[in-house]
């Protein structure tokens, strides 16, 4: 199995790359694979099912709304976020789903899509079963898949529900544990991010054509930072939360910055911020390698740009390439998915992977990169997922906010030492997915453990700490 680049970092809309990305993704499929084999005309009803945590916070993170515009033919990376609104009112007020934008059929929420909040199926808590019927009510195809993480989705046939579609690629430097790749770069002189490149060549790329692309990730990152910037008002959901973005950076410009030397760190909030606010709103994002941790990498990666001398996109390329580097050590030997792990793997893995590229970029070695990564994840080992309402709004938008200060932390605390220190990577990964595996299921994105319950939805209305959360 070879994950490269464009495998972690994908763009697509909010809130959530498993419960929303990874539904579109699928139901998109479903219907392509009808199509291609002459079945979708002769398709008179589709059915979706939603088990486990899919069922359970599916609802607040518009998991019926991707499943719709998938079935309709829209991709997450290609749909138009600006359209989507007018586009759901006109299905549910007619009755029907245009399967693949031009086979209407009969489709209403809540009888053909159905979240199915006590049952999971085996191998992954976000699976998904969509049925396509034929006019005399028999089965022409029955599809079962599972959103594992990122908007990868595998189906029932993959080998292990958390992985990803196995290839035959071949790499010149191919790894799986931290050990490995920074004996290659001991063994090549290569950096991380050059070595990350190189692999990158070899599903067929040229390095113009990987260049292009990831500026292209950068140029999606930052303009979501500039719309959450400039986007006012109160997120959608019952919690009735405001976004801050726009207000906290109206004030940071009117402040004299010589007076505060963390005042770069609150403008590092504020990116987050935005990216987040702007996830939980729907809007067009670059996962990374989530939704729900989406903001760290922007906010890092803006840091960098905007702050540190002689940036520019040589550094916004080698950043996301080491980022990658560790982001498939994650995805390769624990998970990036919080259904499965806790926000450990979201959160956590976003944290690691940033503040890996941060310090390449700052001129570290293949060492204290793989430093500044294990102190990312390690101090954010157990992080649960319970957010309230089943909305990726609280704790998530703050806790992309402290993950990137920490992110940067992790760099410059990696920086100063010679890159040897007492846990590896792989050790801090390979605890990432025991302690998920020991965790309760009711922290793993299901609402229904920690500030889940402890603050309901209600208390939105009266209580000023959950409104400005």
């Amino acid at each position: 199995m070879s994950i490269g680049v464009f495998d972690l970092f994908k763009i697509g809309i909010g809130p959530s790359s498993s419960h929303t990305g990874g539904p579109m993704a699928a139901a998109h499929r479903f219907v392509r694979g009808l199509r291609q084999d002459g079945l979708l005309e002769s398709v008179a009803r589709v059915e979706a099912i939603l088990y486990g945590s899919l069922g359970l916070t599916g609802k607040g993170h518009g998991s019926d709304k991707a499943v719709l515009l998938g079935l309709s033919g829209e991709k997450p990376e290609l749909v138009d976020v600006d359209s989507v609104d007018a586009r759901l009112l006109a299905m549910r007020e007619s009755g029907t789903v245009p399967l693949a934008g031009t086979h209407p059929v009969p489709f209403v929420v809540g009888e053909d899509l159905v979240f199915e909040r006590r049952i999971s199926l085996p191998g992954h808590p976000n699976g998904m079963r969509f049925t396509a019927f034929g006019a005399d009510g028999g089965v022409l195809r029955e599809k079962v898949y599972f959103s594992v993480g990122g908007g990868f989705v595998v189906d029932e046939t993959a080998a292990g529900a958390d992985r990803i579609k196995a290839d035959d690629t071949v790499l010149p430097y191919p790894f799986t544990t931290a050990e490995e790749l920074l004996k290659h770069c001991a063994n090549t002189g290569l950096s991380i991010s050059g070595l990350m490149l190189e692999n990158e060549k070899a599903f067929g790329r040229t390095e113009t054509e990987i260049r292009a692309g990831i500026l292209e990730l950068w140029r999606v990152m930052t303009e979501c930072v500039r719309r959450g910037i400039a986007s006012e008002g109160v997120l959608p959901g019952g919690l009735r939360v405001r976004r801050r973005a726009h207000g906290l950076h109206r004030r940071l410009l009117a402040e004299a910055p010589e007076k505060d030397p963390l005042h770069a760190m609150d403008w590092v909030s504020l990116f987050a911020l935005a990216v987040n606010e702007e996830n939980a709103a729907g809007g067009r994002i670059v996962t990374a390698p989530t939704n729900g941790a989406a903001g760290i990498i922007p906010a890092v990666l803006t840091y960098y740009t905007r702050f540190v001398p002689g940036a520019g996109d040589d550094g916004v390329v080698r950043f996301l390439l080491t980022a990658a580097a560790i982001g498939v050590l994650f995805k390769e030997n624990a998970s990036i998915s919080g259904a499965e792990v806790g926000c450990q793997g979201e959160v956590g893995s976003a944290c690691s992977m940033a503040s890996a590229g941060l310090t390449e970029v700052l001129g570290g070695t293949p060492e204290q990169v793989e430093n500044a990564a294990e102190i990312g994840i390690e101090h954010n080992l157990g992080l649960t997922c319970d957010p309230i309402g089943g909305l990726v709004q609280i704790p998530c938008i703050e806790r992309n906010a402290v993950a990137s200060i920490k992110a940067i932390t992790a760099a410059r605390i990696a920086l100063r030492g010679d890159g040897r220190h007492f846990v590896s990577l792989d050790k801090a990964i390979q605890t990432v997915r025991t302690t998920g595996r020991d965790m309760s299921t009711k922290y793993k994105e299901t609402s229904r453990g920690g500030l889940a319950v402890n603050v309901i939805e209600s208390d939105a209305h009266v209580g000023v700490n959950v409104i400005e959360c």
